[in-house]
């Protein structure tokens, strides 16, 4: 047990292959990969360096001498430059020619924009698992009526399934502005201390057109198609803004998908998986808490209260450069890929094996259906002969004073709907009230779930990781 504090993230909460992308060892060692890169553009290009040198480099990209590094950071209270000392200790041959021309931010932020596209991937497949599970389950469930509700009252009917649709629509969006996002990612490539090019300029004599093809090798040799045409000595703090805005959205979903699920499963209708052996309560025994969906609203917030630091960093950046982005900027990011990671580890395991109580839903909706069924009898009466607004007063009255069955032989006893009577009973099945719902889930499912899930049916088979 560590005697110092460590994130609940890497503790309970973050899969291992998000963890991973988030490394500290991940990090430095992708900034080896990008002077190599850098390296061998630039002799490709023409500049003075061996393949001795270079192979030496590649030698060493994975054994990172980390205490030398602290040591040299420690002493130059720069993390860029002590990563050079300590490689370049490594690697003499080499050590001249290391990050040539560049600044720290080609390996800081290039290294960053990589991290990002490999987290986008993962939390992508995670997406894509969650609207499958969904889907099945809304079409399982598509023809079971069930009461729907506006302000948390008893409006008119909808089914299970047409109401798991909702939470899966949220989804979709989220899965489509994160594939925008993938699209649009670019890499910030060799752009020098002002993102002028001027050192790379220096390098090759004032050949314009080989600094462009040194920024087009480098991207291409880190997986890019291409780099961001302008910048200055980073890239826009906008594209942090918008990583943290795309995972807000899908906090966002989310949690209106688990105090939705928190308050079914008050109502006793759908209630998250529950362990053979899992506690709900230290004091109450009996008690079965929605545990899994309270931590995603909890974490949820986590991550809605930070994309507001990345909108005010991208707000605050100074002309070509500031540094008060970097100390908030290795927490926020990171943290809310994180956070999302857990909830959608969550969301896969709740929506996985939700338990339906059908006696519980059958219950509230016999209750309820004499009440929604009023508007087709004062139709129907109506069109018997009836005055509508005296009839409409007649069914005022009645629900005003009965509940349930009890509202049904109030109407049945009621002269003013003695045209209708014989037919009240039928008039009660719940399948006649939720409109076009079972059409719409199968409709919803293949039209907007099934083409989405087809472009990434690779994808498809992951299982929740949750530990605890």
């Amino acid at each position: 047990m560590s005697r110092t504090y460590t994130s609940p993230f890497a503790d309970r909460y973050s899969s291992k292959e998000i963890l991973e992308v988030f490394s500290a060892d991940r990090k430095f060692r992708t900034w080896r990969r990008l002077w190599i890169a850098l390296a061998e553009a630039e002799r490709k290009l023409g500049l003075p360096i061996s393949e001795a040198q270079v192979r030496e480099l590649k030698r060493h990209a994975d054994d990172v001498d980390y205490p030398a590094a602290r040591r040299y950071e420690e002493r130059l209270r720069h993390d860029v430059m002590a990563h050079i000392h300590a490689w370049g200790d490594q690697c003499p041959k080499a050590r001249g020619i290391i990050h040539l021309g560049a600044t720290s931010a080609y390996v800081v932020d290039n290294t960053d924009l990589i991290l990002l596209r490999d987290a986008y991937a993962l939390v992508e497949r995670q997406l894509v698992n969650v609207i499958d599970r969904l889907g099945a389950f809304a079409a399982k469930t598509a023809d079971l009526p069930t009461v729907a509700f506006t302000h948390f009252q008893p409006a008119q009917f909808t089914t299970v399934g047409k109401r798991a649709c909702l939470w899966i629509q949220d989804l979709l969006l989220d899965l489509d502005e994160l594939g925008e996002r993938q699209r649009s990612l670019r890499f910030l490539g060799v752009k020098g201390t002002t993102g002028t090019q001027a050192s790379f300029l220096q390098l090759f004599d004032g050949n314009h057109a080989k600094v462009k093809k040194l920024d087009a090798l480098v991207a291409e040799a880190m997986g890019f198609g291409s780099t961001y045409a302008v910048s200055g000595q980073t890239y826009s703090r906008k594209v942090d803004a918008q990583a943290q805005a795309t995972l807000s959205g899908i906090a966002q979903s989310a949690h209106k998908f688990a105090n939705d699920l928190r308050l079914l499963q008050h109502l006793r209708e759908v209630q998250e998986p529950f362990g053979k052996e899992q506690v709900g309560s230290s004091a109450m025994a009996y008690k079965r808490n929605p545990m899994k969906c309270e931590r995603m609203t909890s974490l949820a917030r986590l991550v809605l209260s930070l994309s507001t630091n990345a909108a005010f960093t991208a707000a605050s950046q100074w002309f070509e450069r500031t540094l008060d982005d970097s100390a908030g900027k290795r927490i926020a990011l990171p943290e809310a890929f994180l956070a999302v990671d857990a909830i959608l580890q969550l969301y896969l395991d709740v929506a996985t094996g939700p338990a339906v109580n059908r006696e519980a839903i059958r219950e509230h909706v016999e209750r309820e259906l004499p009440a929604i069924a009023t508007e087709n009898v004062l139709m129907e009466a109506v069109k018997a002969g009836g005055d509508r607004q005296a009839l409409h007063e007649r069914i005022r009255v009645h629900t005003m004073n009965g509940q349930g069955r009890d509202v049904l032989e109030r109407l049945k006893k009621d002269d003013a709907f003695k045209a209708v009577r014989s037919r009240l009973d039928k008039m009660m099945r719940p399948g006649e009230y939720v409109g076009r719902s079972p059409e719409q889930v199968r409709e919803f499912l293949r039209e907007e779930v099934g083409p989405r899930l087809a472009r990434r049916k690779g994808q498809l088979g992951l299982r929740s990781g949750v530990r605890v």
